[in-house]
């Protein structure tokens, strides 16, 4: 039987960092920001901080942050899930969702990521070249947008306010 083709984001099931599937269609109805998360990056110190911000600034207009650990580049995301969990919420006070570790890229990329990165394609072709990649999506699970690593999320705030209708 031929699978559906995925339109939305909302099409995916992930996986929590408990191993438990997630539908994203959970998430109908909200903005998303999708970001691949590393600990041990040299953009970690200043984006999840800036995620928690904007995490906490417009959650209640409906903006969700959609955390993505991946140890593909450099090796900076070794840790298990759980490890992983306690630092984005411990050390970053992360109240948004982080999911389990994924690939981003290659054969083994992550199928939600396959569909972000058609969707998008970067400013080198479609692959993820760092950790902090970000996608913003609209709130009918449609890519709008894709931003660099080196795009700090507070830099992208004035996308995610037009995105949520917010003055």
């Amino acid at each position: 039987m031929a699978t559906q083709a995925k339109k939305s984001v909302y099409d995916f099931t992930v996986k929590d960092v408990k191993g438990q599937d997630v539908e994203l269609s959970k998430y109908k109805g909200k903005a998303l920001l999708i970001v691949n998360v590393a600990s041990q990056c040299g953009f970690t110190n200043s984006n999840y901080p800036e995620l928690t911000t904007l995490y906490q600034k417009y959650k209640d207009q409906g903006l969700e942050v959609l955390a993505f650990p991946c140890n593909q580049f450099g090796g900076q995301e070794p840790g298990s899930n759980e490890e992983i969990q306690e630092f984005a919420c411990t050390r970053f006070k992360a109240e948004y969702p982080v999911f389990s570790k994924v690939n981003v890229n290659g054969k083994e990329a992550d199928p939600l990521y396959k569909f972000l990165k058609s969707s998008k394609g970067g400013f080198l072709g479609d692959s993820i070249k760092w950790n902090f990649t970000k996608f913003l999506v609209n709130r009918e699970g449609v890519v709008v947008d894709r931003y660099a690593p080196t795009t700090s999320p507070l830099s992208i705030e004035k996308d995610i306010k037009k995105l949520l209708n917010v003055a």
